[in-house]
């Protein structure tokens, strides 16, 4: 009787106990349901707010200021990103080139400027841009001119006195800058190799000074003058000056100049360390122009000497064409008299 009774005393506080037991568990369930419930509230506050600080920290990508506005490029690659996917749906693939021409950049240097100048309307040839003359009356009887500016990094070509083209370059930096002053187009290379590092090359090269080792070509425009003293171009610069300009003309032996080149000449400073002078165009659309009197004073002390050598080339070039001619015109196999 008093085992069974005590038997009966076991299992009732056992079972109490179990009681209990399964009612912490339940509150303690509620408790992590509870907290599990108001985490996701939290977060989404939280990114709901941060999303705002974000959206708020965009500046606007386009600020119009009449002739050219300012395409505002964030720093933050992301956001970044975004604003170029932004503006490859807003310009074409030549509008876009254009846009980045004038900003002295190709495509793949296209993030390095904080902001990009933008016409308000787009020219795709860049001459209603240009910041040279579009007449020089000084060029008139001059057949080819090829003129590279180093304050505004850019160059232009004259055909009889009208530019028929211009572009940007990027020339030599600071501590190897590119020789100024009149020169003349000697050897081009469709593919050269640096004599710098043999591993740049060079595509469309034309060089203008030969002992320097200078001269044009294709290579990256970061937006500043950043070569070893040549002047680097935009691929289809490069191209279009390589078929434009004409070599010099080498006397037997290839150790002295017979005719020189296309006239070149490069002029100016650059202002290290001032801002783009393209971006001044957003507070004056010609604070890049470069004035006929300019111009002039540049080329007249050097008109003389470049019709007289323009004068040679075509008399040497003629008289190799007669001689070309004259040995087409010889037969074969010239039959000789018996004596």
């Amino acid at each position: 009787m008093k085992k069974s009774f005590l038997y009966s005393c076991i299992i009732a506080l056992f079972l109490i106990s179990c009681k209990k037991e399964i009612e912490k568990i339940n509150d303690t369930l509620k408790d992590t349901s509870s907290s599990t419930s108001e985490t996701p509230a939290v977060k989404q506050d939280s990114i709901k707010k941060d999303s705002v600080v974000m959206k708020e920290s965009v500046p606007p990508t386009m600020q119009e200021t009449g002739f050219y506005n300012a395409f505002i490029l964030p720093k933050d690659k992301k956001m970044r990103d975004s604003i170029y996917s932004e503006f490859s749906k807003k310009y074409s693939e030549r509008e876009r080139y254009a846009i980045l021409a004038l900003n002295r950049l190709d495509s793949k240097n296209k993030w390095n400027a904080d902001t990009l100048v933008v016409p308000a309307k787009i020219d795709t040839t860049l001459m209603s841009y240009s910041p040279f003359p579009m007449q020089m009356d000084v060029l008139s009887g001059v057949k080819k001119f090829v003129i590279f500016s180093y304050p505004i990094q850019a160059y232009g070509v004259y055909s009889n006195g009208s530019l028929v083209k211009w572009g940007p370059t990027s020339m030599g930096k600071k501590a190897a800058q590119t020789t100024r002053g009149l020169t003349f187009a000697n050897w081009k290379k469709k593919l050269s190799t640096s004599t710098v590092s043999s591993e740049w090359k060079l595509p469309y090269n034309f060089n203008i000074f030969n002992t320097g080792g200078i001269g044009w070509h294709q290579y990256d425009l970061p937006g500043y003058p950043a070569s070893h003293s040549c002047l680097r171009l935009l691929m289809k610069d490069a191209q279009w000056l390589y078929g434009y300009a004409d070599t010099w003309v080498l006397n037997p032996g290839g150790a002295t100049t017979k005719a020189k080149g296309t006239a070149v000449m490069v002029f100016g400073d650059y202002k290290w360390g001032a801002r783009k002078p393209w971006k001044k165009l957003l507070d004056d659309p010609n604070s890049n122009n470069i004035s006929v009197e300019q111009m002039s004073k540049l080329i007249e002390p050097n008109i003389e000497k470049i019709l007289k050598e323009q004068a040679n080339r075509e008399k040497v070039v003629d008289s190799m064409k007669m001689a070309k001619a004259q040995i087409e015109q010889m037969p074969e196999n010239p039959k000789t008299l018996a004596p």
